[in-house]
C-alpha cells in the first residue's frame, strides 16, 4: 500500500495543476466547472476553481471538447448515458445534481484517456460528436465497403476498406485514412468524402478503426512512446493493416498513402517516420509531429505550443527516415485552439531536415469561403516536396469537407482534393 501511495503521489507531482484540478472536479460532479479548468489549462490561464463564464469559454472542439453546435446523443453515446435528438434537452443525472443540455455543458470528453497505458484516467465516456440521425455511407453501385479485422502480437484492430466500382484487379493507389478522436470509420468517411474522391481517382482507402479498449475516446495513442515506434504497438498494426491490403488486392506498391485528422494526423507524422519504406507521402491535418509528446502532461504542453515547446526528438528525423525525406501535405488553421498551429510548422521542420528546400508562398481564398496561404518547399529539381496550408479563421475542422460528418469546415478548401492531387504527384522512388 505505501508504495502505491508512493507512485500516485509521484505521478500528481507531474501533472499539470489544471488537470488535477479538472480531475477533483470531475469526480465530485462538477462537470461544468471540471472543463472550464482543462481549456484554461491548455490556454495557459490560470485555474480558480471557479467555472468561467459560459460566453467566455472557447468553443469545444474535437479533442477534448465538443463543439455547441454539434453536441447531440447519438450512436456514438455509451448505453447507460442519456440520449438527446436534434432539439436536445435538460436530463438530470440519477447521480448527480446537474442538467446536461446540449450548447451548455459536456461531460469533459477526454483526448488524453490513457486506461490502457495505465498512466491516467479521466472518468469520462465517449461524447457523441454527431447528431442522432447518422448520414450512412453510400456506396455506388459496382463499388464496395467491407468490413475486416487484422490481428497481430501488438493486438486487434477492425478497419473498413472502400473498394471503387472502377476496380477490376488492376494496381490502384492505396491511401491509408485515421480518424480523429471520437470519430469512427463511417463518420471518417461521410465527413473527408474521400470515398467519393477514390471514385474519381480509382483508389482504394482504408480506414483503421481506433478502439475504446485502446483509448476510452478512441484517439490514436500517439503521445505513448510504445506507439512511436516502428514494428511496435500500433504502428505495427496500422502497418499490419497496410500489408494486408497490399496482400489481398493489386496496389501499385510505389503509390502507398497515409493521412489523418488530429490525433489521426499525429499518427499519420509517425506511420511516416516509422515506415519511410512503406509509404510514398502523408497527409497531416490538424496534427503533431512525431516525438512531439511521450506522455500526457508533454502531449498537452506540445498542444498548447509555445516558443521551445517541441523536445528535440520532435525536430530531428527518427533513424529509419534518415536518408529519405517523405513528402508531407499539412492543412492546419490558424483559429484552431486545440492543436496550436505551430504544430503544424513543425511537422514542416521535421520533414524539410531532410533536404534543403526552397520556398514560395501563394495565398488565395475560397470563393464565398475562407482565404489561405499555401507554401511550397521544393529541392533543386523544382519538385515540391512539403505543401503547407494555412487556412485564415479556421478552427480544428477537416476542410472543405461535408456537414454530414464530425468535425468539419465546409467553407475551407477542398482538403480531401487537394492531397488525392499531391499523393498521386508523389510516387515512391523506385530506388528505396
Amino acid at each position: 500500500m505505501g508504495s502505491q501511495n508512493t507512485e500516485v503521489t509521484a505521478m500528481k507531482n507531474h501533472l499539470p495543476d489544471g488537470l488535477l484540478q479538472a480531475t477533483r472536479l470531475t469526480t465530485g460532479g462538477r462537470l461544468a466547472e471540471a472543463t472550464a479548468a482543462l481549456q484554461n489549462m491548455l490556454a495557459g490561464r490560470a485555474t480558480s476553481g471557479k467555472a468561467e463564464p459560459a460566453a467566455q469559454r472557447n468553443p469545444p472542439t474535437i479533442e477534448g471538447v465538443v463543439e455547441p453546435a454539434r453536441l447531440a446523443w447519438g450512436d456514438y453515446a455509451p448505453r447507460a448515458w442519456p440520449r438527446f435528438g436534434a432539439a436536445g434537452g435538460g436530463r438530470t443525472f440519477a447521480s448527480g445534481e446537474f442538467n446536461l443540455k446540449p450548447a451548455v455543458s459536456n461531460p469533459l470528453c477526454g483526448f488524453f484517456e490513457q486506461g490502457s497505458h495505465g498512466a491516467f484516467q479521466l472518468p469520462v465516456g465517449g461524447l457523441a460528436p454527431l447528431s442522432a440521425n447518422r448520414v450512412p455511407v453510400i456506396v455506388p453501385d459496382g463499388a464496395r465497403f467491407l468490413a475486416k479485422t487484422f490481428s497481430n502480437q501488438a493486438g486487434s484492430r477492425p478497419y473498413k476498406l472502400y473498394v471503387p466500382s472502377g476496380y477490376h484487379g488492376q494496381a490502384v493507389p492505396l491511401i491509408v485514412m485515421l480518424h480523429g478522436c471520437t470519430q469512427s470509420p463511417d463518420d471518417f468517411a461521410v465527413g473527408t468524402q474521400m470515398n467519393a474522391a477514390a471514385e474519381k481517382h480509382t483508389a482504394i482507402i482504408a480506414y483503421p478503426e481506433q478502439t475504446s479498449s485502446a483509448n476510452m475516446q478512441k484517439c490514436w495513442n500517439w503521445f505513448s512512446e510504445s506507439d512511436q515506434q516502428r514494428d511496435r504497438g500500433e504502428p505495427s498494426l496500422l502497418a499490419g493493416i497496410t500489408r494486408e491490403v497490399l496482400r489481398d488486392f493489386e496496389i501499385d506498391e510505389r503509390r502507398v498513402y497515409v493521412a489523418g485528422l488530429s490525433a489521426g494526423g499525429a499518427a499519420a507524422a509517425v506511420m511516416g517516420n516509422a515506415y519511410p519504406d512503406l509509404y510514398a507521402a502523408i497527409g497531416v491535418h490538424s496534427g503533431l509531429p512525431c516525438g512531439a509528446a511521450r506522455d500526457m502532461p508533454s502531449a498537452f504542453a506540445a498542444m498548447r505550443g509555445g516558443r521551445g515547446f517541441l523536445p528535440e526528438s520532435a525536430r530531428s528525423p527518427r533513424p529509419e527516415a534518415l536518408g529519405r525525406l517523405v513528402p508531407a501535405i499539412v492543412f492546419h488553421g490558424d483559429r484552431d485552439t486545440t492543436v496550436n498551429p505551430l504544430n503544424g510548422d513543425a511537422v514542416v521542420v521535421q520533414s524539410a531536415q531532410r533536404e534543403a528546400l526552397r520556398t514560395q508562398v501563394e495565398s488565395g481564398q475560397v470563393p464565398g469561403g475562407l482565404a489561405y496561404s499555401r507554401t511550397l518547399h521544393y529541392n533543386v529539381t523544382g519538385t515540391t516536396m512539403i505543401e503547407q496550408w494555412l487556412v485564415k479563421g479556421a478552427g480544428h475542422a477537416w476542410f472543405g469537407g461535408s456537414p454530414s460528418g464530425s468535425y468539419t469546415e465546409p467553407r475551407g478548401p477542398d482538403a480531401t482534393a487537394e492531397m488525392l492531387r499531391f499523393f498521386l504527384e508523389h510516387p515512391h522512388p523506385a530506388s528505396v
